[in-house]
């Protein structure tokens, strides 16, 4: 944006600015304003970083904004997923585990399935979810999890409508 510089604020096309300046996937949110007769304020909002995924043999950081972004940096808290990605489906499931009582920051791995379903590994379980009612079943663990004798259990299958498989593997 640095040819702006010598450019008469009036003929400044505020929807090429921000065509350009979108294109970079870190990118959530712009705002620009003109401020008369010589100013032109951009503001720029980071995406956050969500999870950590790889395609094509490469590492990327997935963005609240949807967007894949190259890995350069090391960011050790964050989930890998598995699979092949559809990242709107993982968007749709982030949102529902905020919904929950669940702790997405306790996530090391996560699993998506060609079905559309997914499996969440932490540092104590494998929980196993069904495609539908994912914060119902999350708000379940969560309380199943504070039992003396759940602790034990290693595996927590909930896709069988119905039924919670526990398996202490």
């Amino acid at each position: 944006i640095e040819n702006l510089n010598s450019k008469n604020i009036f003929l400044i096309n505020q929807f090429e600015i921000k065509k350009s300046i979108l294109s970079d996937n870190i990118i959530e949110e712009l705002s620009i304003y003109k401020i008369y007769p010589s100013t032109l304020i951009i503001d720029i909002k980071k995406t956050k970083f969500l999870a950590l995924t790889k395609k094509d043999g490469e590492d990327y950081f997935i963005g609240k904004n949807g967007k894949l972004i190259k890995k350069d940096q090391s960011i050790s808290n964050l989930p890998f997923i598995f699979g092949n990605l559809d990242i709107e489906e993982f968007l749709k499931f982030k949102e529902q585990i905020d919904k929950s009582n669940f702790k997405f920051e306790q996530i090391l791995n996560l699993y998506y399935y060609k079905s559309k379903r997914w499996d969440i590994e932490t540092k104590e379980y494998l929980i196993k979810l069904p495609r539908e009612n994912v914060s119902e079943i999350l708000n379940l663990f969560v309380r199943l999890s504070k039992e003396k004798n759940f602790s034990e259990k290693k595996i927590i299958d909930f896709r069988q409508k119905g039924q919670i498989i526990l398996d202490a593997k």
